[in-house]
């Protein structure tokens, strides 16, 4: 054990402590009433590629008891820009890779945007977003029923999200989507005017998962992980 022990001390004074990899430090945005623990898989694998804690940072925001009163403007908005100005500052890199899940893709998008951030993003990837809104929000200004569903909502052809379209977001944008996604297709119909409404405009590509709204979140962190 001691000769043991006495090896690695001396391996550390040759070479020295090991230093964590030069990658871009990693943004991962929940969705609404969610938590950064919903993204705890993709964390873990972050970590088992070679990720310290400090390159990956999961932002808290949002009302956690109330879906409803969410949406895209003010107090959200604060914990995702936070993070992603300070990953940005933190990256050796110099760029960011930001991961979304449901309202969290769309919100990292549009602070994205707000802030002109998106030339140092290198990787963008929405998973379960609403890009195209959804039809349970109605479609705008009609049969908008709460902030989530606003002018700052999900509400099809809300000013955020016409906001949203065609603007880019990264260097790469990819979405994940499910036609079995209890959330964006709970009507039925998961295509808003022709297109699935987590295809972001302009993407570099999309993938098609079997999953619901969560598990599509869940049960990818090897396809996030892999497009980083």
């Amino acid at each position: 054990m001691r000769s043991l022990l006495s090896l690695i001390a001396l391996s550390l004074l040759i070479c020295g402590p090991v230093r964590a990899a030069c990658v871009d430090s990693v943004v991962l945005v929940h969705g609404n009433t969610g938590s950064p623990s919903d993204f705890q898989a993709t964390h873990d694998l972050l970590r088992q590629r070679g990720y310290v804690e400090s390159q990956i940072i999961a932002p808290s925001w949002g009302n956690g008891l109330c879906a409803a009163c969410n949406d895209h403007n003010g107090s959200e908005e604060v914990p995702v820009e936070n993070a992603i100005v300070d990953a940005l500052a933190s990256s050796c890199t110099g760029k960011i890779d930001v991961i979304g899940h449901s309202m969290g893709a769309t919100l990292a998008a549009h602070v994205i945007d707000r802030i002109g951030a998106s030339g140092s993003v290198n990787t963008f990837i929405g998973i379960a977003g609403a890009f195209r809104g959804l039809y349970t929000c109605g479609i705008y200004p009609y049969n908008v029923a709460n902030s989530t569903c606003g002018s700052q909502g999900l509400s099809i052809g809300s000013p955020l999200l016409n906001g949203l379209a065609g603007r880019r977001f990264g260097a790469k944008m990819y979405s994940f989507k499910s036609y079995a996604d209890e959330i964006n297709c709970a009507t039925g119909v998961c295509i808003v005017y022709g297109v699935h409404t987590s295809q972001i405009q302009g993407e570099t590509a999309s993938y098609t998962f079997p999953y619901g709204h969560y598990g599509l979140l869940w049960y990818t962190a090897s396809q996030q992980v892999g497009l980083l």
